[in-house]
């Protein structure tokens, strides 16, 4: 397994020297999360965790601890772990459906996070809580109205994630779905779905974006905990080798095409339904959520995303197919979650080294197009 790099090490002399500097990458965004660089490390379950995230946050960029899968107190303990690697600011993503959400959200407060990062749209009073406590929210969404409706209500920023993000996602490219959500408000814009590189810093900036957020990339490095035979599993992927699926929780997501999702998508209603249950009683256990609380969850992501009975089971079934591929090493009975990306994903490098090259790429971008194109 390749050596894990300590996020906490300073820069060397020659990483120093290597890092540059120009106008166009200084944002609203570096301004508002008070880091160097137009850079967000999106919150992933299972693959976000304080490592990364202070890895992320040392190397110039705002990482996110995501909170999705914690417990509260493993959430309070991952805030700390955080503390304790870095100085600098970065932010958690947390589930605006969780029955204990405005708990976490005093949480972040009197811990004093930077940014609190939401998966699926808050409600107003839950921004206003945040505000009021001194967070920056940071929303992500998928449609100009989604822009619309959290600007309104106060959000200081919004990751814009376009069709071909892992995960959660929708059908509109990142391409159209950018400038639309760049004229919908006049709040702090990161694009999301696609990026890897500093051409597409350059791209999103072009479009009127204040930055990039990734998922994908930042997993495929070593300070991400994913396992190293599902890491290189990853990297021996296309850009055809991912699918949307509904046979995972009902919502749209985007994985790597394998065993699993073939055996989902084939399956029958009867057959995914019971499968799903006996994953999600494996989670309770593992996790140690109470009964109550995960009848609380289905019940809200019901009401909230207008699921049936069945799909709020499926999405009871996602936590362990996820840890399953990604913790445990074993794709083959697993889910990897995924953006087209990763069919243009060919190393591993550190938080470190990631944020430099793109820096340094975006860099020469830039001054090759003030240069006339020469």
């Amino acid at each position: 397994m390749a050596q894990q790099p300590d996020p906490t090490a300073p820069a060397s002399g020659a990483d120093a020297a290597e890092k540059r500097r120009h106008p166009a990458l200084r944002t609203r965004a570096t301004e508002l999360f008070g880091v160097e660089y137009p850079i967000v490390q999106t919150g992933m379950g299972y693959v976000s965790d304080a490592r990364l995230t202070a890895a992320t946050a040392e190397a110039g960029g705002l990482g996110i601890l995501s909170a999705g899968l914690l417990s509260y107190e493993e959430l309070s303990q991952a805030v700390d772990t955080v503390r304790s690697l870095t100085d600098r600011p970065f932010g958690v993503n947390v589930r605006a459906d969780q029955p204990d959400v405005v708990k976490r959200v005093d949480l972040l407060i009197r811990k004093k996070v930077k940014v609190a990062s939401f998966a699926l749209a808050p409600r107003e009073d839950l921004i206003k809580r945040c505000k009021d406590g001194g967070l920056v929210v940071m929303p992500s969404t998928g449609a100009r109205r989604h822009v619309e409706k959290v600007a309104a209500w106060g959000a200081d920023a919004v990751i814009v994630q376009g069709g071909e993000g892992g995960g959660h996602t929708g059908q509109v490219p990142t391409s159209l779905l950018l400038p639309q959500a760049r004229d919908a408000a006049d709040i702090v814009v990161l694009g999301a779905g696609g990026y890897f590189d500093g051409r597409g810093l350059v791209s999103a900036l072009a479009y009127g974006a204040d930055g990039i957020a990734m998922g994908t990339r930042f997993l495929l490095t070593t300070d991400s905990p994913v396992a190293q035979e599902v890491k290189e599993e990853y990297l021996r992927r296309g850009v055809d080798d991912t699918v949307l699926t509904l046979q995972i929780d009902g919502v749209p997501q985007r994985v790597v095409r394998g065993r699993t999702i073939d055996r989902l998508e084939r399956g029958t209603a009867p057959g995914r339904l019971l499968r799903a249950a006996g994953n999600a009683v494996a989670f309770q256990r593992m996790s140690r959520t109470s009964w109550k609380d995960i009848v609380r969850e289905g019940l809200a992501m019901k009401r909230h995303h207008g699921l049936t009975w069945s799909q709020v089971v499926m999405a009871a079934n996602a936590p362990m197919l996820y840890r399953t591929a990604l913790l445990d090493g074993r794709p083959d009975i697993g889910v990897m979650a995924t953006g087209q990306v990763v069919g243009l994903i060919d190393d591993l490098p550190s938080c470190r080294e990631l944020i430099t090259r793109i820096v340094d790429e975006a860099v020469d971008v830039l001054e090759r197009l003030e240069g006339g194109g020469r």
